[in-house]
């Protein structure tokens, strides 16, 4: 009798422990039979109670009630939650989460809201995610509230700073309950407010502090001398100073993205047309080649799309730089000193590439996927982000540049390229095989042609014609910076894109390239060779 005293204790603690997860379950999934309702009054109150039941279940149903994805199985009136997948859908069970396998359509009834709980789904939703173990899913919440700061919602933010522990949630809730003070009948309480929120980017305190201001002065209580009013001012000058600075830095960013793209593009064709002095108007084919590559690579790789760009990175580099070697080998040494005729060949290869792609791939315009690690923005602050993809295509274009003046001046085919880039009559007398150098520079060109293609891929659509929108801006690149000097096409196409990015607001992109061209005419008239001149005996021919 005394050995069973144990366990039967024992047994009620288990029970006093398991019992109430078993009566949430058992609510949770009574409230989310309850959202079956016609009647939109019962189910914005179930989704009251799913959400005071709280928990990572709770949140992921009404997330699913939000973006139109909890449904009804018609065969046994069951609720699931259905994702898309490629072209199937699959469906969880909505309480537990356990997959149900893929089903169609016809088969689900999806559960309709209105736009009043739309509105009172988000802000349950951003409570419930005050709790979430990601930092930057408590703080994108907590920015969720700025614009519904209810007396609940206020209470909660404040339980929430009480355990939170990383500073930006912190702030993010501190700014939120400034939000809130504004609208307090203490007068000292309100300038606190104010002199805290002036140091915040985010758009809603900006416009908080406008109604404010738009206000009368004898329409705020306690506000006999126009001292809150002057705050509030004081404050929106700070933050639109400060805009500015922020939206000068995100130009800049722009302008030097496309900066380094214009580099990458014009580095191939400025060995190219440095060394030989051809003018090849089928560069830009040679980059279509290189983004058309990794489009193929990433098709040859399902579900590997993390890898796929790092293996695409040689593949594009080999395709074009053989193409190039081909085109060289085939059509251009036939025609040095004629430059008119190497312009005409080379153009006719630039079509026949196109025709060829178009033959092959359709006319169609391609989509290369973007890696999971190149997606998404780098957010400094409420006024600043940076995308990634151009961060690491600027990252990219600087290794690629680094390793072309590696090449050129710590190698022995660099040493012989330079050779005969000065003086090619020369360099053959001291041993130079003059028609070896010529194809390997060629197909050098042509393979970071087909690495600019990579990089382009990652910002636009592959397509027939994506080497004629560069082409032009290649050249320009080149000829401003100074034919076959590479310092002088990093400088050349990192000003023409900064300076793209800073006119375009102000005239348009089309009239901005226009301005851009015909400053690049009045430059060329009073320096021909460019900002940095070619230096040997070939330069002064």
């Amino acid at each position: 009798m005394r050995r069973g005293i144990p366990f039967s204790i024992l047994g009620l603690l288990v029970i006093c422990i398991v019992a109430p997860a078993w009566g949430d379950d058992a609510a949770l999934g009574a409230a989310i039979d309850d959202l079956k309702s016609r009647s939109f009054r019962t189910k914005g109150a179930a989704a009251t109670q799913i959400a005071e039941l709280g928990g990572d279940s709770a949140r992921r149903v009404l997330s699913a009630l939000l973006d139109g994805q909890l449904f009804v199985q018609k065969s046994d009136g069951s609720v699931v939650i259905v994702h898309e997948t490629g072209s199937s859908l699959m469906m969880v069970e909505a309480a537990t989460a356990s997959s149900l396998g893929p089903t169609e359509k016809s088969l689900l009834k999806k559960i309709i809201i209105n736009n009043k709980m739309r509105g009172a789904l988000r802000t349950a939703i951003a409570r419930l995610s005050l709790r979430a173990s990601d930092v930057e899913e408590r703080r994108l919440a907590v920015k969720s509230l700025f614009s519904s700061l209810s007396p609940e919602t206020v209470q909660s933010l404040r339980d929430a700073l009480l355990v939170e522990h990383d500073r930006g949630v912190q702030d993010a809730i501190r700014i939120a309950l400034s939000l809130a003070d504004l609208d307090s009948p203490e007068r000292e309480r309100r300038l606190t407010a104010i002199g805290l929120l002036s140091g915040s980017m985010h758009r809603e305190v900006r416009n908080r502090l406008v109604e404010l201001i738009a206000n009368d002065a004898d329409g705020l209580p306690n506000e006999p001398d126009g001292e809150l009013r002057e705050a509030a001012v004081e404050a929106v000058e700070a933050i639109d100073e400060k805009r500015s600075l922020y939206s000068f830095v995100e130009t800049a960013f722009f302008g030097l993205s496309m900066g380094f793209v214009l580099m990458l593009t014009a580095t191939g064709l400025a060995i190219t047309f440095g060394v030989m002095g051809v003018i090849n108007m089928a560069h830009g084919e040679l980059m279509m080649l290189g983004a058309y590559s990794t489009w193929v690579v990433q098709q040859a790789m399902p579900g590997q799309l993390e890898l796929s760009l790092f293996v695409a990175i040689p593949v594009a580099f080999t395709v074009s730089a053989l193409a190039g070697v081909a085109i060289e080998r085939g059509v251009v040494r036939f025609l040095y000193g004629r430059p008119l005729e190497t312009l005409l060949a080379t153009f006719g290869v630039s079509l026949i590439l196109q025709q060829t792609v178009r033959s092959v791939f359709s006319p169609l315009n391609r989509a290369v996927s973007t890696p999971d690690w190149m997606s998404g923005q780098l957010v400094v602050n409420d006024a600043l982000a940076f995308t990634y993809n151009r961060l690491y295509i600027i990252i990219f274009s600087i290794c690629v540049f680094l390793a072309l003046v590696a090449i050129l001046r710590l190698t022995t085919l660099g040493l012989q390229i330079r050779a005969v880039s000065q003086d090619r009559d020369m360099a053959r007398a001291m041993g130079v095989r003059g028609g070896w150098i010529d194809a390997t520079t060629f197909g050098l060109g042509a393979g970071v042609a087909g690495l600019a293609g990579v990089a382009l891929s990652q910002l636009t659509n592959v397509g027939p014609n994506l080497g004629q929108s560069h082409i032009v801006d290649s050249f320009l690149v080149v000829v401003f910076g100074g034919v076959g000097n590479l310092w002088g096409t990093l400088v050349a196409g990192l000003s023409l894109g900064i300076a793209n990015k800073f006119l375009e607001p102000f005239t348009g992109a089309v009239l901005a390239k226009i301005f851009v061209l015909v400053f690049i005419i009045l430059f060329i008239q009073r320096r021909p060779r460019g900002l940095f001149p070619q230096r040997g005996r070939a330069a002064e021919v």
